[in-house]
């Protein structure tokens, strides 16, 4: 069968989806924003924020924060969470906000579920002042995130036609998000990695984020007939080591970011704007 695509999968309540990503995507942020650099003051924008897990962490920095996501139920958790933050409805292609109205844009597991990965890093660019910071993280799909890399495995077990993440997602390897940053000319691009783990207090708190379709993963899950999802549910617990009570999975992220080139005609732009505003 096939899978929901892009950010149709995420079209849920906030709290939903704290229980099954946000859980990794809060802690995620904060060490995002601390490697960024992100300080009191900064313009900063978060491109497909969700809930908000990235615009709470950049808010506790005393930044001066705008988001924007495609989902409504997102925007108005998020809005309503970080009311200090300019929120609105918007995709990463088509980014709702001027041209180089911030010092950094941002984008936290966001470019694999984009329609356009090449245009929505061209719109991250173009909202960021010459000098300014583009950044994004993404999820290791191969190895590196414990939750979904052990379902996918579960799954392909019992249908080796599973649209495993691993293989259908990109800007999870090594060097993928540099080198899209590289195609629309930012500079001064540099990579690293992110860990975090999250405790859960049994198996079954696991499988119901699955079941809340959230995502590929439980986009697929809820798409299955009973019989083959209590078989992937089976598998998942012997690929986990059938745990009896609390278990911690890791989850790896992969970032890069790079710099704004500053030229003769951005300045010059830069400064025409400044004097018109």
């Amino acid at each position: 069968m096939e899978p929901v695509e892009g950010a149709a999968t995420f079209r849920v309540s906030g709290d939903a989806y704290g229980g099954f990503m946000g859980r990794y995507s809060e802690p995620l942020a904060e060490q995002f924003a601390d490697w960024v650099g992100v300080c009191n003051g900064h313009r900063v924008l978060d491109v497909g924020c969700g809930p908000g897990a990235l615009t709470g962490a950049l808010v506790r920095r005393g930044a001066a924060v705008a988001a924007c996501d495609p989902s409504p139920s997102f925007v108005e958790a998020c809005a309503a969470l970080h009311p200090a933050a300019d929120v609105r409805a918007g995709q990463a292609e088509v980014i709702p906000f001027g041209d180089a109205d911030f010092d950094m844009a941002l984008a936290q597991l966001v470019l694999h579920f984009v329609t356009d990965p090449d245009k929505a890093v061209a719109e991250l660019r173009r909202a960021v002042r010459p000098g300014g910071v583009v950044a994004a993280c993404m999820w290791d799909f191969g190895e590196g995130m414990e939750m979904l890399r052990c379902f996918w495995d579960a799954a392909l077990d019992v249908d080796p036609d599973a649209p495993d993440e691993g293989r259908t997602m990109r800007f999870g390897g090594e060097g993928e998000i540099a080198e899209l940053f590289a195609t629309v000319g930012l500079t001064d691009i540099e990579e690293s990695t992110l860990e975090v783990t999250s405790t859960y207090r049994d198996v079954d708190e696991l499988w119901s984020g699955f079941l809340a379709g959230i995502g590929p993963a439980g986009s697929y899950l809820i798409g299955l007939p009973d019989e083959r999802r209590a078989a992937v549910r089976t598998a998942l617990v012997q690929r986990l080591g059938t745990p009896q009570g609390e278990f911690t999975l890791r989850a790896l992220a992969r970032c890069a970011r790079g710099t704004v080139e500053v030229t003769s005609t951005h300045h010059l732009e830069h400064q025409q704007r400044k004097d018109l505003a």
